[in-house]
């Protein structure tokens, strides 16, 4: 059996040819180690223990399982469960259908994503950041910010219903291009026509991959990479001319200072040079409100893109007819090959002084301004404008902090006041379940929006959760709020005192992290707390699964199950596994099955 990464390595060392085509990939599906690879993957995942349509979870996982599973893709018998249909809420006020496999099918479709990343990863545009590698919103908005410069409109797209709407046909018929291996193609095929079940009643997929399934997200990619060299080749014909043409008066002027300079140092009298000096100036002061550059040359154009997910946004340098036209070019191109419809109310051209809305930012061009500073050689430059701004929306503030329960608006002379109020849903916890669950809030929504330019909202937003968590502690305990204060100061902070599992004595403070703008966040994990490094790391699933040994009593065994809970306070003294699980305090051990 062959290695996963070095088949992943191999595999991926061909992406960037587009002309290369890969065969016998289905073969891989026979690899025990490409399973135990992807349960080492997705087991931590809490969603593992929600139960599918065949009642299974991921506990009880074994090797025996694993072999089952390889035998039925061999002879293709295996058929993978309609997905469980549940609904989750969209910041639209709407519901996202949301589809849970089976526990067997996203091992299946975890060993295929990697197979798939590994094929097509390499060949993606750099304009694509969703559900890819190393990418986040926040590379997506850096190249916003990198690439709109001095960007006249902006396009804002959206695919109307796009997960739901993926034409099966087409989706294989661009897996084709590279994958010439159809019994792999059948297999995502099947994925892809499994159906759903919603109310115990079966319904079948006629288009569209589940949302929630572990496929899906690199299936989007594939499908709209077809998408983003469009756009490439678009901006291959948009673009024209080198620079822009200078701008008649402004040249005019300059030629009239140079004259005059000359005639100030061929001066014969201090008078006459002075008289120079005086009317270079005057010109000078109605030059520094000329463009050096004329906006309005129509030999000069610009397009750029970047997309995340099904959200897309195009900056033109060009007039508002070419932004129409290019809106109308993609909604053919999206209509007739992808077989998708772009969102009218979604899919907007806005002036890029104004404010366009993508991946929770208000987005803007700043207008022209003759304010100067001088550069780095001392020379005085307008640099202020035509940049890229990147703006907290003060409504997504007032939104999440209303949807947390932790504020109301009060209206004070005609004045709306922001007051921070108690949560009664978290009074039953304990302190410090309160505190995380504040500071998990706060860090979470300031690390994403470090990166804006107007980042000092942020200290509205931090300042009402803090008084908020004082006044959800004050209506626990039946106090003032001054009093929580005095209780909980530790120095200068606000904290929890607690002993941790081992006895230990420790403190837990109230999150105050640095506000200050970060041009380089921690993207998708601007939530997670990095441990120091120099930690020793665990074995990996596949070493400890084919050692063979129980973690119990230590015997050496081919009959081993994994055995997995949510949380240890669901276990109960009826197993006796679940009573060494919770006497080691782990929620996942491999346990001889006999026992």
């Amino acid at each position: 059996m062959r290695n996963p990464e070095n088949v992943l390595n191999s595999l991926s060392s061909h992406s960037t040819d587009a002309e290369y085509v890969y065969d016998r990939l289905y073969r891989n599906m026979f690899n025990p180690r490409f399973f135990m690879q992807a349960y080492q993957n997705i087991y931590a995942n809490e969603g593992n223990m929600t139960v599918g349509t065949d009642g299974k979870t991921i506990d009880a996982m074994s090797m025996e399982r694993i072999n089952r599973l390889i035998e039925s893709l061999k002879d293709e018998s295996y058929r993978p469960c309609p997905s469980r249909r549940t609904y989750i809420p969209k910041k639209n006020g709407k519901l996202r259908p949301l589809g849970i496999p089976s526990i067997d099918d996203k091992l299946v479709q975890e060993v295929v994503r990697m197979i798939l990343e590994a094929v097509y990863e390499g060949s993606f545009e750099d304009t694509s950041h969703g559900f890819r590698p190393n990418r986040s919103c926040h590379t997506a908005l850096r190249q916003i910010q990198n690439r709109f410069v001095r960007t006249k409109w902006f396009v804002e797209g959206d695919i109307k219903g796009f997960f739901d709407n993926i034409d099966h046909e087409v989706m294989i018929e661009i897996l084709r291009k590279r994958i010439k291996d159809e019994r792999f193609l059948r297999l995502i095929r099947k994925f892809l026509k499994a159906g759903y079940v919603e109310d115990n009643i079966l319904h079948q997929s006629y288009s569209g991959t589940p949302q929630g399934g572990i496929i899906s997200p690199i299936l989007a990619n594939i499908y709209l990479d077809q998408f983003d060299k469009y756009m490439k080749k678009l901006k291959g014909v948009f673009d024209r001319g080198k620079k822009r043409e200078c701008d008649k008066e402004y040249r005019r002027i300059c030629g009239q200072k140079r004259r005059l300079m000359k005639k100030q140092k061929d001066a014969e009298t201090e008078e006459e040079r002075q008289k120079y000096i005086q009317e270079w100036k005057e010109l000078d002061k109605q030059h520094k409100l000329l463009p050096c550059k004329n906006p309005m040359d129509t030999n000069f154009r610009r397009l750029q893109y970047v997309r995340y997910a099904d959200d897309f946004i195009i900056g033109i340098i060009g007039s508002k007819a070419d932004a129409a036209r290019v809106k109308e070019e993609i909604g053919s191109f999206i209509a007739q090959e992808l077989h998708l419809e772009l969102s009218d109310e979604k899919t907007l051209i806005t002036k890029s002084t104004d404010k366009a809305r993508f991946l929770g930012f208000d987005i803007r061009v700043t207008p022209r301004s003759n304010h100067t500073k001088r550069t780095k050689k001392g020379i005085k430059a307008r640099n202020y404008s035509g940049h890229v701004m990147l703006e907290v929306p003060t409504e997504l503030i007032i939104k999440k902090l209303m949807e947390l329960g932790a504020m109301k608006i009060v209206t004070v002379n005609g004045v709306e006041r922001w007051k921070p109020i108690h949560r009664g849903k978290l009074a039953g916890r304990t302190d410090l379940s309160i505190l995380d669950q504040y500071n998990g809030e706060a860090r979470g929504f300031c690390n994403y929006y470090s990166i804006a330019n107007n980042r000092s909202k942020l200290h509205k937003f931090r300042y009402i959760l803090e008084y908020s968590f004082y006044k959800t502690l004050a209506m626990k305990y039946r106090c003032s709020k001054a009093e929580i204060i005095r209780r909980y100061r530790i120095n200068k902070d606000i904290g929890v005192r607690f002993t941790d599992k081992n006895g230990k004595e420790k403190v837990r403070l109230l999150w105050k992290g640095s506000l200050a703008k970060d041009s380089y966040p921690l993207g998708k994990e601007a939530d997670t707390i990095h441990k120091p490094k120099n930690i020793l790391k665990k074995p990996t699933l596949a070493i400890r699964m084919s050692a063979g040994i129980c973690e119990w009593c230590g015997k050496h065994t081919t009959e081993l199950e994994v055995h997995q809970v949510r949380s240890l306070k669901e276990l109960d003294d009826k197993e006796a596994w679940a009573i060494h699980m919770k006497r080691i305090n782990r929620k996942e051990s491999r346990i001889q099955r006999k026992l």
